[in-house]
């Protein structure tokens, strides 16, 4: 049974971004490990971590992290995939004050990426996944590069497939891919049947689909018009790099284990 790893730098990028390929290889047979990486609880939340929850509509006393790790593991459930969680802090518990430091230059005392690469390591040793995804960083949230920059320690670029952060793809379809990911060839993978359980994973994140999408209904729309837009006739989600589709979704490519990186 080959194994997939798709790494995810928030509870519910995976999902949103490429949870329809996630769900088919899941059908095909593919033992797949949705491993997230910024998931720690931190407390007691003050100062900007703390408004992020309160503009969710959560109250200050509500454990933020426990209740994304439990819609996480739901969403899991639904695409028929696993979910680990890797305990690493999020931006605004790393000294990112504002909406704007969230998406401005990586702080020089932030070396986050540097345990992050370690445990991606250790995962590709454990696993040998035979397919790895993570985010293009569109959008430029510093966890999604600090996130690229842990996977580029670990994997050549060409060794993975990149996946488009979504909602921020949806916003600004031309967006570019972080800097430090070199030029690579893109291509479309059809998601058709796996569209409705994508969808339903995506609305099991409760507690992000209101800020991010505008409500379940409107999530659900959304990604149906998006999963149009990115096929050329066919519901897709669209990647760069490696491209294991040769045969059929079931088709595994190389093994990666630690005496490959």
């Amino acid at each position: 049974m080959p194994t997939a790893l798709a790494l995810s730098p928030h509870l519910d990028d995976a999902a949103f971004s490429c949870g329809g390929v996630l769900a088919l290889l899941a059908d095909a047979g593919w033992q797949v490990c949705v491993v997230t990486a910024f998931t720690a609880t931190v407390l007691p939340v003050r100062g900007f971590a703390l408004a992020c929850q309160l503009d969710k509509g959560l109250a200050p006393e509500v454990d933020y992290m426990a209740l994304r790790r439990a819609e996480d593991r739901e969403a899991a459930a639904i695409l028929g995939v696993s979910a680990r969680h890797l305990g690493l802090a999020e931006a605004p518990h790393r000294g990112y004050e504002s909406a704007a430091a969230l998406f401005g230059p990586v702080r020089d005392d932030d070396d986050v990426w540097r345990p992050l690469a370690a445990r991606i390591a250790a995962l590709a040793e454990e696993l040998s996944p035979a397919l790895v995804l993570a985010p293009q960083g569109l959008g430029g949230h510093v966890d999604h590069r600090q996130t690229i920059r842990a996977v580029l320690d670990v994997l050549p670029a060409t060794d993975v497939a990149w996946y488009r952060d979504t909602p921020y793809a949806i916003r600004d379809p031309g967006a570019a891919p972080d800097l430090a990911l070199p030029r690579l060839p893109g291509w479309a993978m059809p998601i058709g049947p796996a569209l409705d359980r994508k969808v339903a994973a995506a609305v099991a994140y409760r507690s992000q689909v209101g800020f991010q999408f505008g409500g379940a209904e409107a999530a659900g729309a959304a990604l149906r018009r998006f999963a149009a837009a990115e096929g050329t006739g066919v519901l897709a989600e669209r990647f760069l790099g490696a491209d294991w589709r040769s045969g059929s979704p079931a088709s595994p490519g190389t093994s990666h284990s630690a005496a490959t990186l």
